[in-house]
């Protein structure tokens, strides 16, 4: 009896492609980045760009880099020389102040920040309306922004830019 199921195992034609296969292959593919991916992201590999928001510096984004660990999260530097874009969205962002010092309005109310704070973008229904300033524009202010993508998910959070950093020009 043995040996009839080790030839049937053997003469088994390859499983076909199914939407159960693939989210084997995601898994085992997440398993192997997660394992063996880098563990050092290195600033020189991640440039700066323009854009709405202002100048941003992405480490982390499941968009954009699909050969890294985390994929569940987006961390990004923001470099602001005068004023961030303002923009709505759910909010459960932390924002940890690399350098220099400024403030943030967050739905019309003032909070100053400095090197080495945390702040943190609270969450509520309907979004959070938020910008950044510097205090020294001879000097950029640098913050780290970390978003947990599923939290992102859960809440449903939508993006919506209501001005434009005074640094972005369309090309």
């Amino acid at each position: 009896m043995a040996e009839i199921e080790r030839t049937r195992e053997r003469e088994r034609p390859p499983i076909g492609d199914n939407p159960y296969e693939a989210v084997m292959r995601y898994r085992k593919a997440l398993k192997e980045r997660n394992q063996n991916g880098p563990v050092v992201l290195r600033a020189d590999d991640r440039p700066y760009f323009q854009a709405r928001q202002g100048k941003l510096r992405f480490f982390l984004d499941p968009v954009s880099f699909k050969d890294t660990p985390l994929q569940q999260w987006r961390v990004f530097t923001h470099e602001i020389r005068t004023k961030s874009g303002r923009h709505v969205h759910q909010g459960g962002l932390v924002i940890y102040v690399v350098d220099g010092l400024g403030y943030s309005v967050v739905d019309g109310e003032r909070v100053d920040w400095k090197k080495g704070d945390l702040v943190l973008l609270p969450m509520k229904v309907g979004g959070v309306e938020h910008q950044h300033f510097n205090l020294d524009p001879a000097n950029p202010a640098v913050w780290a922004a970390f978003i947990h993508v599923p939290m992102q998910e859960f809440l449903a959070s939508d993006l919506e830019q209501k001005e434009t950093s005074p640094d972005f020009k369309e090309s």
